[in-house]
């Protein structure tokens, strides 16, 4: 794609990469095929292909953007799967991520949009906060239906029932290794999940100690900044994302670290891009540093050696959420673990395609996250499973609310397969 930036402009880090990445689209439309807002929506700018032209006009021309381009850019799911199909390398999500920055800079949404994002920063990235949000939400439940706003509506909704009790797996702390110690890691206990959904990390912390892995939670780590950074916030979002460089720098200067472990697949697509979000700040070779040791969990259990056996036979259903299969290329291996304890995998149609949880995507654009909902429930049912797992709690609530089958994270299952109980979720009701 030819670009006409000037030098003035081209000045600007962010408008320097955003035209390396237009430069290299050639506009083939592969990645029309794979886009979920395309599919369902069937215009051209709700494509990728068609938001590169808006972001594009935007930045080359420094205009501020009008409502037609922000609705259109605001639609995209930063699902990535795009960058999967292109064959060209176009790096849509630094692109779409600086569009969101720019958007946020230079235009005025309406009171009530601005108000909900101010919210959504606020609460979500803070457990005890989000608790409480969540419990105000269960009481409104009753009155979900006389709430005009259906971007309230689909917040109560996405509620669960129950909350567990907060976990003190989740304080900063050291978990020995079990014999000898092969490897010393940090987990990212996260921010939404620690309120969601304990069993995940309690099921992380037992499987890793259990082979030989110390694990530590750092103080003073926090929300790897995700939420924040796609809704274009980006100083809030490199706050966060400081704070939790500089914890695991401290553990990797001290007693050193192997890894940096993530169990919820959109925190692992954002810190293991630190590297290029901090590549122009002082911070730049520290947040390289823990962007090469950041690994998804299914990473780090696939150099381990788990001896394995399904305790149950169970036929799992495995969704391979977008920031797992498209941000960081982690495919095939959760699979190939889950078939190594002794599960039967199967894979549901049209797995590239997102579920439309995608962070906030679900509270802020719930009718395009119903449908895609929708048709990944009706995917998954179609292979009659007897559980469903997962890579991301975001995943895990949004096709759970959908679905009278148990939705677990995979590293329960694969706890439970190596000695571990068995996944609070198989015992009772969905």
């Amino acid at each position: 794609m030819r670009t006409e930036f000037t030098p003035e402009q081209l000045s600007d880090p962010g408008t320097a990469r955003a035209n390396e990445i237009l430069r290299a689209c050639v506009h083939c439309g592969f990645c029309t095929a794979t886009c979920p807002t395309y599919q369902v929506l069937g215009d051209e700018l709700d494509s990728p292909r068609g938001r590169i032209y808006l972001i594009k006009d935007m930045l080359e021309n420094e205009r501020v953007p009008d409502a037609k381009t922000v609705k259109h850019i605001d639609r995209c799911l930063s699902c990535l799967a795009c960058m999967t199909t292109c064959p060209s390398g176009v790096h849509y999500m630094h692109l779409v991520d600086h569009a969101r920055d720019y958007i946020e800079k230079t235009y005025r949404r309406r009171w009530d949009d601005r108000a909900l994002r101010w919210v959504l920063a606020r609460i979500i990235p803070y457990p005890t906060r989000f608790r409480l949000a969540l419990f105000a939400a269960g009481l409104a439940r009753p009155f979900r239906r006389l709430i005009p706003d259906a971007r309230l509506r689909a917040m109560i909704g996405m509620a669960p029932r129950r909350l567990p009790a907060p976990s003190r797996n989740d304080d900063p702390q050291t978990f020995p290794a079990q014999g000898r110690k092969i490897r010393r890691v940090a987990l990212m206990t996260g921010c939404a999940q620690k309120a969601l959904n304990t069993d995940i990390n309690d099921a992380t912390i037992r499987l890793l100690t259990r082979h030989g892995v110390e694990v530590v939670v750092p103080e003073g780590e926090g929300c790897c900044g995700s939420l924040t950074h796609h809704m274009g916030k980006e100083d809030i979002a490199h706050a966060s994302a400081a704070r939790n460089i500089r914890a695991w720098t401290r553990e990797m200067n001290g007693d050193g670290l192997d890894a940096v472990v993530i169990n919820t697949s959109g925190c692992g697509t954002t810190v293991k891009d630190y590297g290029h979000m901090f590549r122009n700040d002082p911070l730049a070779e520290e947040a390289a540093r823990v962007s090469s040791i950041a690994k998804d969990i299914t990473e780090v259990l696939g150099d381990l050696d788990l001896p394995a056996e399904a305790p149950e036979a169970l036929r799992v259903g495995y969704h391979s959420a977008c920031s797992l299969q498209h941000g960081q290329k982690v495919k095939d291996l959760p699979k190939q673990l889950l078939r190594k304890a002794g599960f039967e995998v199967a894979t549901p149609a049209d797995a590239h395609l997102c579920c439309g949880s995608a962070g906030t995507y679900n509270l802020m654009q719930p009718e395009i996250s119903g449908k895609l909902k929708d048709r990944k429930v009706r995917t998954l049912e179609a292979v009659n499973p007897d559980v469903i797992a997962a890579g991301n709690i975001g995943c895990m609530m949004q096709i759970g609310s959908g679905i009278g089958v148990p939705v677990v994270h995979t590293v329960e299952l694969l706890d439970w397969a190596t000695g571990g109980p068995k996944p609070p979720a198989l015992n009772g009701p969905a």
